[in-house]
């Protein structure tokens, strides 16, 4: 069986192994800004608005390394 984790129909919840404990998510903050992260499922990533970064989720690991962080256009 192939894991095809990365190829998600948009709108579909991630599989158990991606999914972050919830609270993991209440006590993680910006490491840029120590600003608060919303956690975005389907693309699994923890959003920083203040410092305008997504930290990429991996195997259900939160990566928050600035320089792992993809930079937000909106």
């Amino acid at each position: 069986m192939s894991d095809d984790g990365e190829k998600r129909a948009p709108g579909v919840e991630p599989d158990l192994r991606s999914r972050v404990d919830p609270r993991l998510l209440d006590i993680l903050v910006c490491p840029v800004t120590r600003a608060e992260l919303t956690y975005d499922p389907v693309r699994q990533e923890l959003v920083s608005r203040a410092a305008r970064l997504a930290y990429p989720i991996r195997d259900g690991v939160p990566i928050m390394l600035p320089e792992e962080a993809r930079k937000l256009d909106d």
